[in-house]
C-alpha cells in the first residue's frame, strides 16, 4: 500500500458537462502510489470521464487533476510520459503479428530497435504470449487481444496505469488472467486506476474501492469497510402470497432494505445476531403461516452497490460474481 500523503493521482472537485448533461459534479479522488483503486459504478455514473481527464484525453470544466504531482491540463505532455491506458477496445493492428504491434508502439516510445526487441521478447513473457508472437493479431482470441493489448500499455514502463472496463466482454478463464496482471503490475509498484461494472473484480483486485453515483463519489473505502458501513447481513424473505407480503412490508416499515413484490421477497439488514432474526421472524410472521422460506445473507459489493445507488449491479456484474 502506498502513502496516502503523496497520493499518485489526485482529483480534486472535478466538473464536466456535456451539454445540459453533468457527468462530473464536483468529484474528489485520491489514489496511493502502487496500490489498486476500482472506479465502481453503473452505466453513466463518471467513471471513463474521470480516466479521459486524469489521462489528459479530455479537460475538465472546473477543478484539477495531477499525476505524480503534475497538472493534467498544464502539463500534460510530461504527464503522458508517466502514464498508460488500456481501455475496452483494443487499440492493435489486426495485419500485424504480435511481436511487430508491440515492436512498433515500442519504437514510437524511443526505444532502439534493439531494445525494442528486448522489451517485445520480454512483455511477450509475461503475458503468456511468447507462442503467438508470430501470429496476425486478427487470429487473436478476445482474451489475447485483451492481454496484447495491455502489454502495449507497458511498453514504456509507466508508473500509472489506467485501465478502462479491462475485462468487459472476457470469458471467465480471460478475465482470470488479467486479473493476475493486474496484480502483478501493482506489486511491481506500478499505480493501477481501474474502473469496471463486475463486483468481484473490485473485490479481489482493489486496495481500496471508489463507488460513482451521478458523477459524485458515494463512498470510498476498501471493500470489506464498504461492505460494513453500507452492506450488513441481511434476512431475506418469501412471503407465501401477496396478501402476506404486504403485511409484513408494513410491519416492517422503513427497515425494509428491498422489496419485490412479484416475487413476495423482502429483505431486512441484520447484525448477525441470532436472537434478532427469531424476534423479526416472529414480527412479520406472528402466526407462523406467513413466511414461505428465509435466508440468512452476508454483505456483498452487491449490497454496496444497491445501497449507494439505488440500483442492483448490472446482470453480467452479478453473474461473474455469483449473486
Amino acid at each position: 500500500m502506498g502513502e496516502w500523503t503523496t497520493p499518485s493521482v489526485e482529483a480534486v472537485g472535478l466538473r464536466k458537462s456535456f451539454g445540459a448533461v453533468a457527468v462530473l459534479d464536483g468529484l474528489t479522488l485520491r489514489v496511493a502510489r502502487g496500490t489498486v483503486h476500482a472506479l465502481l459504478g453503473p452505466n453513466g455514473a463518471g467513471k471513463t470521464t474521470t480516466v479521459r481527464i486524469l489521462s489528459t484525453l479530455s479537460a475538465p470544466d472546473h477543478g484539477s487533476a495531477r499525476v505524480d504531482g503534475l497538472d493534467v491540463v498544464r502539463d500534460r505532455r510530461r504527464v503522458r510520459r508517466l502514464i498508460s491506458l488500456a481501455g475496452q477496445h483494443a487499440a492493435l493492428d489486426d495485419a500485424q503479428t504480435g511481436a511487430e504491434n508491440l515492436t512498433m508502439m515500442a519504437r514510437l516510445a524511443g526505444l532502439s530497435r534493439p531494445a525494442a526487441r528486448r522489451r517485445t521478447a520480454d512483455l511477450l513473457e509475461r503475458f503468456d504470449l511468447a507462442a503467438a508472437a508470430g501470429r496476425r493479431v486478427s487470429t487473436y482470441s478476445g482474451g489475447m487481444r485483451r492481454r496484447l493489448d495491455l502489454a502495449a500499455s507497458l511498453v514504456g514502463s509507466p508508473s500509472v496505469i489506467f485501465l478502462d472496463e479491462p475485462t468487459t466482454g472476457l470469458d471467465p478463464r480471460g478475465r482470470q488472467a488479467l486479473w493476475e496482471v493486474v496484480a502483478e503490475l501493482a506489486a511491481g509498484g506500478v499505480t493501477v486506476l481501474l474502473t469496471t461494472q463486475y463486483l468481484e473484480e473490485a473485490d479481489r483486485l482493489a486496495d481500496r474501492v471508489a463507488v460513482l453515483h451521478a458523477g459524485r463519489l458515494a463512498a470510498e473505502g476498501t471493500a470489506e469497510e464498504l461492505k460494513r458501513r453500507f452492506g450488513a447481513h441481511r434476512l431475506e424473505l418469501t412471503m407465501r402470497d401477496d396478501e402476506r407480503f404486504a403485511a409484513a412490508a408494513r410491519r416492517l416499515g422503513s427497515r425494509v432494505a428491498h422489496a419485490d413484490a412479484g416475487r413476495r421477497e423482502l429483505a431486512v439488514p441484520i447484525d448477525g445476531d441470532a436472537p434478532q432474526v427469531r424476534r423479526l421472524l416472529d414480527e412479520v410472521d406472528p402466526d407462523r403461516q406467513g413466511v414461505e422460506r428465509f435466508h440468512l445473507r452476508t454483505a456483498t459489493l452487491d449490497d454496496v452497490f444497491l445501497t449507494l445507488t439505488g440500483q442492483a449491479a448490472p446482470a453480467t456484474a452479478r453473474e461473474v460474481a455469483g449473486v
